[in-house]
């Protein structure tokens, strides 16, 4: 069996923010000549997500619209502020949004459903993070 890593890098312009990431992690699956595995991607911070979904801006758009009117970012309302942080807000949206995400691999693509694409969805932005790809298989 074959692995390989990679990280990506991103610095979002706002707090909120879903880039499509599918022709990155793409790009790296060809690089890994894995042909049959998995492929996981993770963010590798906190107040960050992977996710699969439609890349479609309406939906993008109603997801940070359900997390501000639920979650909204008010410091004041979390305790985990207390810690000299700004960002409570920013952890829970993570836990609701998802973790990661692993992607079977097969034949050497991405086994998507229908409209499928992958997502980092940043929730406390405006600095640098990134995101771990790793695959896995033959």
């Amino acid at each position: 069996m074959k692995s390989y890593r990679k990280e990506l890098w991103f610095n979002t312009n706002s707090r909120i923010e879903f880039i499509n990431i599918t022709d990155e992690v793409e790009t790296e699956l060809r690089a890994s000549g894995i042909k049959e595995g998995l492929c996981l991607v993770s963010p590798m911070h906190i107040t960050a997500s992977v996710f699969i979904n439609d890349a479609e801006h309406g939906l993008h758009n109603d997801y940070k619209r359900w997390l501000e009117e639920h979650i909204p970012h008010n410091p004041a309302l979390y305790e985990h502020n207390n810690t000299g942080e700004t960002n409570g807000d920013a952890h829970i949206k993570r836990q609701v949004m998802g973790r990661e995400v692993v992607v079977a691999v097969t034949k050497g693509k991405l086994d998507f459903g229908p409209w499928e694409q992958i997502f980092y969805g940043e929730f406390d932005g405006r600095r640098r993070k990134r995101v771990l790809i790793k695959i896995i298989g033959e």
